[in-house]
């Protein structure tokens, strides 16, 4: 898989709670420079990027990164992402829900904050790590009910990332309209290649460019 191809669905990250404006500046000169799918970065940059970098695709965070928040706060927070500029939301599922097997809240929050998106891609990160199988499959239900974009697999803040078996089971499970994106601790060529080609759509990681780059 050629460089090029694999950045070309990246979502160049950078979401650690100590980002300065300088580490966020450099990962949008690099993601227009290597043509990643877009950058994702915290809500409170959203506006300054917008404004400074008129071409990228800009993806935030919502619900970040324990999801626990009430919907009528990640309806807020994604309303106000679209309107300082964000192109893509991510929002993290309500896990107590899904923990409690509360699918019916799960569904509905997941339709409310894509509402709030209007025509902006959603996902939603599953943050598979806490989840049984039992319950990775019911958050898969939801995200194609509620009409979201895509599933995710993790924040990158839980106790694991992204692994393949997860994968293929959404992709089992998803409505043929949802796209799949894994992320957390996904840190190689080879790893980003092999998600890749299990079937997902896009890869969130902090340090593709680094690794394509080099390794060219």
């Amino acid at each position: 898989m050629r460089s090029e191809e694999i950045l070309s669905r990246v979502d160049h990250t950078l979401l650690r709670p100590d980002a300065s404006w300088e580490s966020i500046r450099k990962l949008c000169v690099e993601a227009l420079e290597f043509h990643t799918a877009s950058v994702c970065i915290p809500p409170c940059y959203v506006k300054r990027v917008r404004e400074q970098y008129e071409d990228l695709t800009v993806c935030t965070v919502i619900g970040f990164p324990l999801g626990y928040s009430t919907t009528a706060a990640k309806t807020e927070e994604t309303r106000q992402a679209v309107r300082d500029g964000a192109d893509e939301i991510d929002m993290v599922v309500n896990v107590t829900d899904v923990k409690n097997h509360r699918y019916e809240e799960v569904e509905a929050e997941i339709r409310a904050v894509k509402e709030a998106c209007g025509e902006h891609v959603l996902k939603v990160i599953a943050e598979t790590c806490y989840l049984t199988e039992e319950e990775k499959i019911a958050v898969c239900e939801a995200v194609t009910k509620a009409g979201a974009d895509y599933i995710k697999t993790s924040t990158g803040f839980g106790t694991a990332g992204a692994s393949i078996e997860d994968v293929r089971l959404f992709r089992k499970h998803i409505g043929p309209d949802v796209k799949i994106k894994a992320a957390g601790g996904i840190r190689t060529r080879e790893a980003l290649e092999a998600f890749l080609s299990e079937g997902c759509d896009r890869v969130g990681a902090s340090c593709a460019v680094e690794v394509l780059r080099d390794g060219e």
